[in-house]
């Protein structure tokens, strides 16, 4: 079968150095990151001008590209260090800003005239029109609103230049709000989420107490199972690869800058194959191929939903629990195989004998038993236990540094 023309990028999320060398490592295309100011992730470590500048150099070295996001609505005072920062961004070499303020957008343009600008999920861009005016400003890129169906975006494709290019995102947390432009979380705690500060009160457990029997707790109830009335699921579409790509999306998203470098790792690594085995087979992987489908299970998640692609969503919402499910846990990183050894730094310990599963950029996930533990003086253990430190063990099929030794909880 012919190869599909249209070859999506993969998008992924970078918070500091350890999520950087995950993009990198497990087939990201471009990644996204924030600087010390006007980004929307407060809780990521983000990056200094001088980091920036590691991160554009390291990416650029594979042929990625980097975003850097300014989609915060700054203030007047803000506003004015806004030149500054814009410049020596671009100076570090970032490919890209990713704005929602008009003014921000012109700002870019006056002090960085040749920068790429790409118009924020922030922005709230849910029709043709609006692409249309952003590109005349000068984008090069729109990034949808999740409340989108593929319907809409085909529409939206149809009805701008093909030099627009077009971005949603495919996986991860979801907003109860318009694409995250909610204010309970200042209304509750005085935590902004547009400053990347949400303390997140749509997760909460809530209850109605009336005014003349306090202390008197009654549940709310949507349904049966729970009172997590806003409590969003997570967004999942690696099953619908093919659907995304023929509806004409230049860029796959994945969010995440506030979570871990496993999260990063696990999730790119598993759009990168499906992504892939589609544009090269013209198909879905299924069966012993589609194990790239089941790797999204294997992080810290929320039940999953396919959000508004396919129309209003009707299953939304998680009504059992407003934390996570966690199945797997990381027990460290290959630095090197050689010999046949594996030598890891140690993150949450292995034991001799026990059973861990591989995850390397370039092949299925295989499970191995650890055998001849050896600690970082070559000397036999029973346990990896210390953090940070470097063990080794057999390993008859070397892989890439940077490989993932995991174990399910």
């Amino acid at each position: 079968m012919s190869k599909i023309n249209i070859k999506p990028e993969l998008l992924s999320p970078v918070g500091d150095m350890e999520r950087l060398d995950s993009a990198l490592n497990f087939g990201a295309d471009a990644i996204y990151i924030g600087g010390s100011a006007y980004g929307m992730r407060a809780s990521s470590q983000n990056f200094t001008f001088d980091n920036m500048k590691i991160v554009t150099e390291r990416a650029h070295k594979k042929g990625i590209k980097v975003y850097l996001t300014c989609n915060t609505l700054p203030t007047n005072s803000e506003m004015e260090a806004m030149p500054e920062f814009v410049t020596y961004a671009a100076m570090s070499g970032v490919d890209a800003f990713i704005v929602s303020d008009v003014g921000v957008l012109n700002l870019v343009k006056k002090y960085v005239p040749n920068a790429e600008i790409h118009i924020s999920t922030q922005a709230g861009i849910v029709n043709y029109a609006s692409a249309n005016a952003f590109y005349e400003m000068g984008a090069s890129r729109v990034v949808l609103a999740r409340e989108l169906s593929l319907d809409d975006i085909k529409r939206i494709r149809d009805k701008t230049p093909d030099k627009l290019e077009i971005e949603v995102f495919v996986h991860g947390a979801m907003c109860m709000s318009f694409s995250g432009r909610c204010t309970i979380s200042n209304y509750l705690t005085n935590r902004d989420a547009n400053r990347g500060e949400c303390s997140q009160p749509c997760r909460w457990q809530y209850y109605l107490m009336e005014e003349k029997r306090p202390g008197e707790y009654f549940p709310v109830f949507e349904d049966n199972q729970g009172t997590y009335i806003l409590n969003s699921k997570d967004m999942c579409m690696i099953n619908h690869i093919d659907k995304l790509t023929n509806a004409g999306i230049s860029s796959f998203k994945i969010e995440g800058r506030a979570k871990s470098s496993y999260y990063v790792a696990v999730v790119t690594n598993a759009y990168r194959h499906a992504i892939d085995y589609y544009l090269n087979n013209g198909k879905m992987p299924s069966g012993s191929e589609a194990w790239m489908l089941d790797e999204v299970y294997k992080v810290s998640h929320r039940e999953y939903t396919e959000g508004f692609y396919f129309g209003r969503p009707n299953d939304s919402q998680c009504y059992k629990s407003g934390g996570y499910v966690r199945n797997f846990d990381i027990a460290g990183i290959i630095n090197s195989c050689k010999n046949g050894r594996a030598y890891f730094t140690s993150k949450n310990g292995v034991k001799e004998g026990m059973q861990v599963e591989i995850l390397s950029p370039d092949r299925k996930p295989f499970f191995v038993s650890v055998t001849n533990l050896l600690d970082s003086e070559n000397n036999p253990c029973d346990n990896a236990n210390h953090p940070m430190s470097e063990y080794s063990f057999e390993l008859e099929n070397a892989v890439p540094q940077g490989s993932i030794i995991r174990f399910e909880k």
